[in-house]
């Protein structure tokens, strides 16, 4: 039980740094993407999700009488940092942009399957309720990513057939 419980700590470490890496991501994307006025009050809202998930997930750690990783944390953040310049070099960085949400959405998705059933293992059920509750946003925001990508795409297609300059933000 003590190996399950520090797999459990492990990957709610994981999960806080995927949290600030997220909120690095997300904030650098909005601050590009005026254009798309859907898109980006989406991604407003899920930024302010994701600064309320990295809390949840630092309160189930200091639960556990443990604290998140700071290296992990300042690693994902500077990925983050790293994705978001590379962006602003991209003709078509909002279609980027919205491929890579969708795409760590869906790690997200998978990372807080894991957590729930780590956390029912190690009869932890307040830290499966949490990640649950994650769960839900991640995949409500994956969904909404799924059935609005065919606007965006064809919103980005006719501005850029317009002006391409304005088409990428």
């Amino acid at each position: 039980m003590a190996e399950s419980r520090e797999w459990l700590v492990q990957w709610l470490r994981d999960a806080h740094a995927m949290e600030e890496q997220a909120e690095t991501m997300l904030s650098g994307q909005l601050s590009r993407i005026e254009s798309y006025p859907e898109l980006s009050e989406r991604v407003r809202s899920h930024l302010e999700e994701t600064k309320e998930q990295a809390r949840r997930l630092k309160t189930c750690l200091d639960g556990l009488d443990e604290g998140s990783s700071m290296l992990k944390d300042a690693g994902g953040k500077l990925t983050a940092t790293a994705q978001s310049i590379s962006g602003v070099f991209a003709g078509d960085e909002v279609m980027k942009g919205s491929l890579a949400s969708y795409t760590f959405e869906h790690m997200e998705i998978a990372s807080y399957t894991i957590l729930i059933a780590a956390a029912n293992a190690a009869g932890e059920a307040e830290i499966a309720r949490v990640c649950e509750q994650n769960l839900r946003e991640e995949e409500a925001m994956a969904e909404w990513l799924k059935s609005n990508l065919p606007q965006v795409t064809q919103k980005f297609l006719t501005r850029a057939d317009a002006d391409s300059d304005k088409a990428k933000r």
